[in-house]
């Protein structure tokens, strides 16, 4: 190449430049003209317009987020770019969300622990209040036997009845208690259990009284009691019982009460101003002064026998309702039951809730309903109408039982 395509040297302007805007070389200047090429242009917003200004490249903006280094101090630390890693894009930190999560496990767990010991301190403190008496204590007693049974007596007492109450409820205010119902629950080793039902003018031998009704076994005035009804009906039936269930006047209407009144169809209507009760045919519901009158009356052509087939019903169809999903999972319902049941049932002193229980779910089994057999109800001096037992059936229906087979199946007396 030639000098003549260069610049003249340092001291050369813009001028010296050709028109195609190529440097003429100066003899000597190479170095200066290579420099003058890659010197910043003047800025064109400079106020003179000289050489000296020059253009300002503006640093480049960067949107990225920072990155992190190896050095930013860990996974709890603070580097020298952006938050530490306990913080999450929402700004919590990691160790607040472990935290709600052990209070969550926490909560959960009292709340399972809850759900666990409330029903078992619920039962204790029932079970508890439950009125005990050592029914099935006495010596001589047949030997225990398969299948399971239960007597259930219903008194007259008034215990806890005001004087108001008892003139509401036609019970009358006569000292001491009797029997008004006496049923046996009879659950065999299998097959279905059975109701029996156990005439309360049986005439029966009994401890210390000689023959009598049964109903005087029971008499507290007599020297009777639950331990003595229960002696003699084992020693007449040869039948071993395992379990004692008593509830008086009061106890029953307050339990029928709970469940919010029991449903009954009787087939005529009763009047009787004695029991207080005033019904017509057909199905109604029956609340608990009313049940007790139902079940009490015998104000009907059969007297005492359709008094005891009402008793097995009623008892039957109360259970079924206390037993019941709609009284179960009701704690305004279920609670009162337990609470007024437990206040009110007198039981041996060996039993507890889960006996009561284990009677009721047999109950709702739909148990056979029957009666002891019935021979004869002579009228006897000094001792009235009696019930005498049919010795031949009797013998059969006990000796099933004694060995733990279904009762033999009997319709209802005439």
């Amino acid at each position: 190449m030639v000098d003549g395509q260069y610049g003249r040297g340092r001291g050369g302007s813009a001028d010296d430049a050709d028109r195609t805007g190529v440097f003429r070389r100066s003899p000597g200047g190479g170095a200066d003209e290579i420099e003058k090429l890659f010197r910043p242009e003047p800025s064109r917003g400079s106020a003179s317009g000289g050489a000296g200004a020059t253009r300002r490249i503006p640093p480049v903006q960067d949107d990225r987020p920072p990155r992190r280094s190896a050095s930013s101090g860990g996974s709890g630390g603070r580097g020298r770019h952006g938050p530490p890693r306990d913080y999450d894009g929402s700004g919590r930190s990691r160790r607040a969300r472990e935290q709600r999560r052990r209070r969550i496990r926490t909560i959960l767990v009292l709340a399972l622990v809850v759900l666990v010991l409330a029903p078992t301190v619920f039962y204790f403190w029932a079970d508890a209040r439950l009125n005990r008496v050592a029914a099935l204590d006495y010596e001589g007693r047949p030997e225990d036997q398969p299948g399971t049974t239960y007597m259930i007596v219903g008194s007259d007492s008034r215990e806890g009845l005001t004087d108001e109450d008892m003139q509401n409820l036609r019970t009358g205010d006569a000292a001491g208690k009797r029997t008004d119902t006496i049923m046996v629950l009879y659950v065999p080793e299998s097959g279905k259990p059975s109701i029996i039902s156990v005439p309360r003018d049986s005439y029966v031998p009994i401890p210390n009284l000689g023959e009598n009704k049964i109903n005087a076994a029971f008499a507290e005035d007599l020297g009777g009691g639950p331990t003595t009804l229960v002696q003699t009906f084992e020693q007449a039936s040869g039948v071993h019982i395992d379990h004692y269930v008593e509830i008086g006047f009061s106890g029953f209407v307050d339990i029928v009460d709970s469940v919010g009144g029991v449903e009954m169809c009787p087939e005529e209507a009763i009047e009787d101003p004695k029991a207080g009760l005033d019904i017509q045919a057909g199905c109604q519901e029956m609340d608990g002064a009313t049940a007790l009158g139902y079940v009490r009356t015998r104000a009907t052509i059969r007297a005492d026998l359709d008094r005891i087939q009402r008793q097995r019903e009623f008892f039957s169809a109360l259970i079924s309702k206390a037993t019941s999903p709609g009284t179960l999972v009701n704690p305004f319902r279920s609670v009162p039951l337990v609470v007024n049941g437990t206040d009110t049932f007198v039981v041996d002193d060996g039993d507890h809730l889960s006996d009561l229980a284990g009677m009721a779910l047999a109950m709702r089994d739909d148990p056979n309903t029957t009666t002891v057999p019935v021979g004869s109800t002579p009228e006897l001096p000094g001792v009235g109408s009696v019930v005498l037992w049919d010795e031949a059936l009797s013998a059969e229906m006990f000796g099933a039982m004694q060995e733990g087979q279904p009762t033999p199946a009997r319709a209802p007396p005439d």
